[in-house]
């Protein structure tokens, strides 16, 4: 994993993205050298304009997931889809791109043409590569510290036949009681040599799978030993948000978040993210006019006002405010005036309601919200006081997601299905973590471009 700008991104998708950027560099100048013969080439035009060109197409189709490894129930359809979004995506931009750097002036319209058509083929490959498996050319060798269930954990997570980028070398145990959870031939007897047994088997990786840290159940001094010579070190918290853009629950302590990198609040931080929300939720409301005018005249045909649903909500710092959407629901959705969690096909919903819900359009009123400052464009989902009582009470740290404002869409939006449960809020606050964590500009414009892809996909519907 690297980490740039305080987000981590697999190796082994870098390492994709790198060469198909590179195979569409030199694609696009080997065209263009066929066309054109001899002296007539200005390659301090064309190279300049080959490789922003390369690096437009590869930097869009990475935010809009193409690099993105394929999780256990993708199928062939989830593939084809992937593919002609990013394809359908990727034309028309690069004719844009072509246009502003001026290709007419050394590329004919048949060499745009067949750089288009190496695009798509690039971009399909790519895609369906990417169903079957997300290996690396240069496999960080990796040594698990424990045996029991956590190691078991990492295990699988860094082995998965869709997301391996690693080669796990073996097991070292943590003490002589230590449970064993893992493959008993995989378990290698350190006896006190474990910066021997590193150097022998050019371990690149270690990672602590043990929630008890304290000197005598962990090789200490071994361990520190082998961080000076180089090898990287990684506990369960920091390896589960690297590899899954989570800080996990079940392995956090409440000194990580206090000592650990992250959770930053700077002021130069929070006038950043309130122009970008400005500036962009007022673009998308005026994009997005037509769309919603049509939204509340459907909604009036139907059955009637109100046209909005008003509820309030739990934003930053635990103040309560009222979030604004399209009325999704009939108007006697919760007559016994019990609160209740929206599920996937809720028979609750109107017929305009399913259509807008499944668009997210039933989301776009939102943006007033954003606009008067209760809520942000990125941000962990805003819950109801009632649930919010009810979660802070079973999970753990839970009130850390309100340490920043409330998001239209987010990380765990994006990267989880919807939730309708506790044990569904547990797997959301995660991602949630993570963003409290790590957000950044960066990160809010990648948010925003997964979004689009999860809208236009209709990944995770409900």
């Amino acid at each position: 994993m690297l980490k740039v700008i305080s987000h981590y991104f697999p190796s082994h998708t870098l390492q994709q993205a790198i060469f198909d950027a590179v195979l569409l560099f030199l694609a696009v100048l080997l065209a263009v050298g066929l066309e054109i013969h001899g002296s007539d080439i200005d390659w301090l035009l064309i190279v300049p304009s080959a490789l922003i060109f390369a690096l437009v197409m590869i930097l869009l189709n990475s935010v809009m997931g193409l690099y993105r490894p394929a999780g256990a129930s993708f199928s062939g359809r989830d593939a084809l889809v992937r593919v002609l979004f990013a394809i359908v995506i990727s034309v028309p931009v690069a004719f844009v791109v072509f246009r502003i750097a001026a290709w007419d002036d050394f590329a004919t319209q048949g060499v745009q043409i067949s750089v288009v058509v190496l695009l798509g083929l690039i971009l399909a490959m790519r895609g369906f590569v990417n169903r079957r498996s997300a290996s690396s050319i240069f496999l960080p060798r990796v040594l698990i510290i424990g045996t029991g269930a956590d190691a078991a954990t990492v295990a699988r997570s860094l082995t998965h036949p869709v997301q391996r980028g690693v080669q796990v070398v073996g097991f070292v145990a943590a003490g002589a009681d230590d449970e064993v959870t893992v493959d008993r031939s995989q378990i290698i007897d350190a006896d006190g040599r474990l910066t021997e047994i590193v150097k022998r088997l050019k371990v690149n990786e270690i990672i602590v799978a043990v929630r008890e840290r304290r000197g005598g159940v962990l090789p200490i001094r071994e361990l520190l030993n082998c961080k000076v010579s180089g090898v990287k070190i990684l506990d369960l918290s920091s390896f589960f948000e690297g590899t899954q853009g989570q800080v996990r629950i079940d392995s956090l302590k409440a000194s990580w978040l206090i000592y650990g990198d992250g959770f930053r609040q700077g002021a130069a931080r929070s006038v950043v993210k309130r122009c970008f929300d400005l500036f962009v939720a007022a673009s998308l409301l005026l994009l997005a006019l037509p769309v919603m005018l049509v939204t509340a005249l459907l909604i009036l045909l139907e059955d009637g006002g109100p046209i909005f649903y008003r509820q309030e909500r739990v934003g930053q710092g635990g103040r309560i405010f009222k979030v604004t959407k399209f009325r999704s629901m009939r108007t006697d959705a919760e007559k016994d005036g019990k609160p209740r969690w929206a599920t996937s096909n809720d028979d609750r919903a109107t017929r305009i309601g399913r259509v807008i819900r499944k668009c997210r359009i039933d989301e776009l009123p939102q943006l007033f919200n954003v606009i008067t400052g209760e809520m942000s464009l990125v941000g962990p989902r805003p819950e109801r006081a009632f649930f919010v009582d009810q979660l802070a009470q079973e999970i753990p740290f839970y009130a850390v997601r309100h340490c920043v404002k409330p998001g239209v869409t987010g990380w765990a939006q994006v990267r989880y299905q919807y939730g309708a449960s506790v044990e569904d809020a547990v797997q959301k606050l995660q991602y949630d973590l993570y963003y409290v964590k790590n957000h950044s500009l960066m990160l809010d414009i990648l948010v925003l471009c997964e979004t689009v892809r999860v809208v236009l996909t209709g990944e995770g519907a409900h």
